[in-house]
C-alpha cells in the first residue's frame, strides 16, 4: 500500500467496539483494555489486552490484531513465505537486526508499562526472528511508523483491508458481518 493508516489514539472500549470486536473474532475479549488502533474505517483493528488475564493467566500479546480482513491478508503474507525471507534477513542485516531488537525493546516497555511479565518474551518472535506478522502489523499501527521495521514492511506489502468499508457493523441486522 501507499500510505500505511494512520496512527490514533488508543480509546476506552466502548459497548459497540466491544460488539464488533465480538464478531470480529467470534468470541468475547479477553484481557481487553483498550482499542490501540482504529481502522481508517471507523472500527476497532488493534485491542490492547492485560499482560494477564482475568484469572492471573500470563497473555503476553498485549496488541491482538482484531481486524479479520486485515489478518487474512497477512495470512496470506505468511503463506507467501515472507516470514521465513524477513528472518535470514536479520541473521545476515546487522543495522535491521539492532532495529528490531529496539522494536521488542519497545514491545517489552509498553506491556511493562501495564504490568511486569518477568521472563516472558514480547511478541511476534522478537526479537530474533519472524514467527507472526500478525503481532509485528498490530505493534506497528499502534507505536506508529519508525519503530518496527519488519512490521511497517509487513503494512507496505498489504493491501488497503478497509476500502470495502467496514468488516463488521454492531447493532445491525442482530450483529452479522458487514461482508469480508
Amino acid at each position: 500500500m501507499d500510505t500505511a493508516p494512520p496512527p490514533t489514539d488508543p480509546t476506552t472500549p466502548t459497548e459497540a467496539d466491544i460488539e464488533a470486536f465480538q464478531q470480529q473474532l467470534g468470541r468475547p475479549p479477553r484481557g481487553l483494555r483498550a482499542i490501540a488502533h482504529r481502522c481508517p474505517c471507523g472500527q476497532p483493528d488493534v485491542v490492547e489486552t492485560a499482560p494477564r488475564l482475568e484469572d492471573g493467566t500470563p497473555f503476553p500479546t498485549t496488541y491482538y490484531l482484531s481486524c479479520p480482513r486485515a489478518a487474512s491478508a497477512i495470512g496470506t503474507l505468511e503463506a507467501e513465505g515472507v516470514m521465513k525471507e524477513m528472518t535470514a534477513r536479520l541473521a545476515e542485516d546487522e543495522e535491521l537486526a539492532a532495529a528490531y531488537r529496539a522494536a521488542h525493546e519497545d514491545y517489552i516497555a509498553r506491556r511493562d508499562a501495564i504490568e511486569v511479565l518477568q521472563g516472558f518474551p514480547s511478541a511476534g518472535g522478537m526479537p530474533d526472528r519472524v514467527k507472526c506478522l500478525h503481532v509485528l502489523v498490530a505493534h506497528s499501527l499502534v507505536a506508529g511508523p519508525g519503530v518496527n521495521p519488519l512490521g511497517d514492511e509487513a503494512i507496505a506489502l498489504l493491501p488497503e483491508w478497509w476500502r470495502k468499508g467496514p468488516c463488521v457493523t454492531p447493532g445491525a441486522c442482530g450483529g452479522e458481518e458487514a461482508g469480508r
